[in-house]
């Protein structure tokens, strides 16, 4: 498993715990290693991998194989570009019939589905106007363009949904 934006690790520690018989890949822009560290080493669990460097723009990154890709909080603040550069780079590394989960806000229809979910994007958009909350047809869109195909759409606490699409070839 590939966490894509790992941030401080409590993902990666409260999943490999859960799931020990996953190997969890932690990723994440180098600034963000040393305290997702303090978290790994505090954890010490034996399936949960050091750090790798990851920026979603860079290609480096797509020499991996993995069975699975998560991504919890992450689209909403990148911009556009680097969405698309996300799904290039999770239909490079996805192995066959891998699975993609992501976590965070949508639209759909391109609309809010909640007042709080308006709120937080235009938060987001008054720290940084190319991040805010994402359109889930567009969202889907890329993920068909790398072979992805949505296999469930779950709702979540505060106005969330965990997408997960499947890889069929």
């Amino acid at each position: 498993m590939l966490e894509i934006g790992s941030g401080t690790g409590q993902h990666a520690v409260y999943f490999a715990a859960a799931l020990p018989h996953l190997v969890w890949q932690t990723a994440d822009l180098p600034a963000h290693h040393a305290g997702m560290r303090m978290w790994l080493d505090e954890a010490a669990l034996p399936n949960v991998l050091p750090p790798l460097a990851l920026d979603v723009r860079r290609d480096d990154w797509h020499g991996g194989r993995y069975d699975a890709v998560f991504s919890a909080n992450t689209l909403h603040i990148m911009g556009w570009p680097e969405v698309a550069d996300f799904f290039r780079g999770v239909g490079a590394v996805l192995k066959p019939a891998g699975v993609l989960a992501v976590y965070g806000p949508f639209n759909y229809g391109g609309a809010f589905t909640a007042e709080s979910n308006a709120r937080f994007d235009a938060w987001l958009k008054a720290r940084d106007p190319a991040s805010g909350v994402r359109d889930f047809e567009a969202v889907d869109a890329l993920a068909r363009g790398v072979g992805l195909v949505l296999a469930d759409d779950v709702p979540m606490p505060a106005n969330n949904r965990t997408l997960v699409w499947r890889r069929l070839r």
